[in-house]
């Protein structure tokens, strides 16, 4: 379900030709081999941690929030390591978007707890925001018979739109919902069976969210994870995924219990409780350039004042 084509007569974006290019380095890119690609983003990694410096602050002081205990050293090594995992991520989207069914087969491993996806029970997947997110979803589309539904937030750029798009709808025949839609298609089609991909753990503002504990800070938190799953009477199953020198290992978890409740907010600070212990398995993969706590509590001052 990819976006239309702008008309031949529609003005092109700024930056289309360089956007272009982009996307064909990335399909050339999906021709070599993985140690490649990792090694162009260990250089790009570099270079972002050293030009991107507001994005390379904000991840600092996310980073300082929640693991205080960490010497000025200790976060400055973890935000430059994360900034290489963020790009080897990013273009890992190469192989994963354009090289043969069997390269990317070959280099996920999913495992866990398959039988939690297994038939056709109403599930909202909690995908937490680490740098492999996309590499889960591909996982799951390539390795499970089951058709999966997904949001999908359109791209600034036409080409760069298209290519997500198609990239993201691959395999699986998925469902794939945008943003401007609503809830009712995705609860439609958790209702039918289709599992939910969800990554609801960001900043964006008040609107459906409670301010809840995340690594003992007050944090604005979204709350569709609780409200979907009750409204689609489904179960949450936890996929987690990891950025491995071989690829990625994607980890399905076992449904939480008694989850969803009644208290939407409650339910959303068991969401971050669990979403902690996730982070410190691998901390440096999860996404810390994301103003993870830009809105506060009433007065509060705001902890990127000078970002």
């Amino acid at each position: 379900m990819s976006p239309p084509s702008p008309a031949a007569d529609t003005p092109l974006p700024r930056g289309n030709l360089a956007n272009r290019l982009g996307v064909a380095f990335m399909r050339v890119l999906a021709a070599l081999p993985l140690s490649w690609v990792r090694g162009a983003g260990w250089v790009l990694g570099q270079a972002l941690y050293t030009v991107a410096a507001r994005r390379r602050r904000i991840a600092g002081v996310n980073w300082s929030l929640c693991f205080p205990e960490s010497s000025d050293a200790e976060r400055t090594r973890a935000v430059r390591r994360h900034f290489v995992y963020f790009a080897q991520a990013w273009l890992d989207r190469s192989w994963l978007w354009e090289a043969p069914l069997e390269t990317v087969r070959e280099r996920l491993t999913l495992t866990g707890d398959m039988a939690a996806l297994a038939g056709n029970e109403p599930t909202v997947i909690f995908a937490p925001h680490f740098v492999g997110m996309d590499a889960g979803w591909i996982a799951l589309t390539t390795r499970m018979e089951r058709r999966f539904c997904g949001l999908y937030a359109e791209q600034l750029n036409a080409d760069v739109d298209r290519w997500m798009a198609q990239g993201r709808q691959r395999f699986g025949n998925p469902h794939v919902v945008g943003k401007r839609q609503g809830i009712k298609p995705l609860v439609a089609a958790m209702r039918q069976g289709l599992p939910l991909y969800l990554l609801p753990d960001m900043d964006h503002g008040m609107r459906d969210a409670a301010f809840v504990p995340f690594f003992g800070v007050q944090t604005a938190t979204l709350m569709s994870l609780s409200r979907l799953a009750r409204l689609g009477r489904a179960k949450v199953v936890p996929v987690v995924s990891r950025l491995t020198r071989d690829g990625y290992e994607v980890r399905v978890m076992s449904p939480w219990g008694d989850y969803p409740t009644a208290d939407a907010e409650a339910d959303t600070a068991e969401m971050n409780r669990y979403l902690e212990g996730y982070i410190r398995e691998a901390p440096e993969q999860y996404y810390w350039v994301h103003k993870r706590f830009k809105t506060r509590p009433g007065t509060e001052p705001s902890f990127y004042a000078d970002l």
